[in-house]
């Protein structure tokens, strides 16, 4: 019986491995950003980001609260970049970020769903072929914390409340880019080539 069971689990995890080599040899899995995955694979890859997040999340020390000039802080950051991507309440993201896959969550909803702490070590450490970058390596860690606070908070913020937290850098100037700075973008949000002198 236990020499049957043993073969049982040996077959299946042969099967399971010449399946795994015929998928990423012959190409059969279309990887195109303008298709969407497969409930298997797109649960697969969601469950095993949110367990890494939780876990690796565990050692992250934050405040026990957020000082709202923190969060204004944090808010005019997000106001510089993320929002192409995540979008804010009352504002859609670019429209060149809806062909990411996967699709960049709206954090006016999404950011509910994760801790504070689990927040600071995405932004630190971003999420590998997801788009989203790491910052650790070129934001200090005081803008890191900043983004934590303004991203734990933006669930429940009105468009209003996020105007008054990021003054004129929430208003864009109708080219996809905030009115108070930043490169200039087309229409979605892609910067245009430089014009000839």
């Amino acid at each position: 019986m236990k020499r049957f069971g043993f073969g049982l689990i040996f077959g299946t995890v042969l099967t399971a491995i010449a399946i795994w080599l015929t998928v990423t040899y012959t190409g059969a899995y279309n990887i195109a950003a303008s298709a969407q995955h497969t409930d298997a694979v797109r649960w697969t890859l969601d469950t095993t980001m949110r367990r890494s997040v939780e876990r690796r999340a565990g050692d992250v020390v934050l405040p026990e609260s957020f000082p709202d000039e923190l969060i204004a802080e944090g808010a005019a950051r997000y106001a510089e970049s993320c929002v192409y991507c995540h979008g804010a309440p009352g504002q859609d993201p670019a429209k060149w970020s809806r062909g990411m896959r996967p699709e960049p969550p709206h954090l006016a909803e999404a950011a509910a769903e994760w801790r504070p702490e689990e927040i600071r070590w995405i932004i630190e450490n971003g999420i590998r072929m997801t788009g989203m970058p790491a910052f650790g390596d070129h934001h200090k860690p005081d803008e890191i914390v900043a983004l934590t606070a303004f991203v734990a908070r933006l669930p429940g913020l009105t468009s209003e409340d996020f105007r008054m937290m990021t003054g004129d850098a929430a208003d864009t100037d109708g080219n996809g880019v905030p009115a108070g700075g930043g490169e200039a973008r087309d229409g979605d949000g892609i910067a245009p080539a430089p014009k000839a002198d």
